[in-house]
């Protein structure tokens, strides 16, 4: 009678695996794909030496425009003394994008109101580092950013 049981539950136990193995399968074979789906691919940085971000005609003095950089955004500013400027425009706090406040003089973050200068240092809020530089060169009228060696 004993050796019945024992076999009664070994049968059970054997059920309970192959049900629950086969519910979890089926869990994965549901939810997996739709993680896949959710998780953005990754993009492979364009490795780009230069833009043209226009003619210096287009770009109001004071203000800030957003320039791609290959894959990334450039912060592409002219003074109100007709000085360009261009930054990393990625915060280095959070990843947020930059922008130019004309009526601060600042390039503000708006995630956690972090603020740098026009050298790109950090003068104010949470943003651990300074803005990466970009040059700035006029050929003609046209606006050439490129990397800083």
């Amino acid at each position: 009678m004993e050796n019945l049981k024992n076999t009664h539950e070994g049968r059970r136990n054997f059920l309970k695996y192959i049900i629950n193995g086969g519910l979890a399968g089926f869990v994965i074979s549901i939810f997996y794909p739709l993680i896949s789906y959710l998780k953005p691919p990754k993009q492979e940085d364009v490795e780009v030496s230069s833009v043209s971000a226009g003619k210096i005609d287009n770009l109001e003095k004071d203000t800030g425009k957003i320039i791609q950089f290959g894959t990334k955004p450039v912060l592409l500013i002219r003074t109100q003394n007709d000085k360009l400027l261009a930054f990393d425009a990625i915060c280095t706090h959070l990843d947020c994008t930059v922008q130019y406040k004309s009526d601060m003089g600042v390039i503000w973050c708006a995630c956690h109101n972090g603020k740098y200068d026009l050298s790109g240092r950090n003068i104010f809020g949470p943003p651990p580092k300074p803005l990466q530089p970009f040059n700035v060169v006029l050929k003609g009228d046209e606006i050439i950013i490129s990397k800083q060696s």
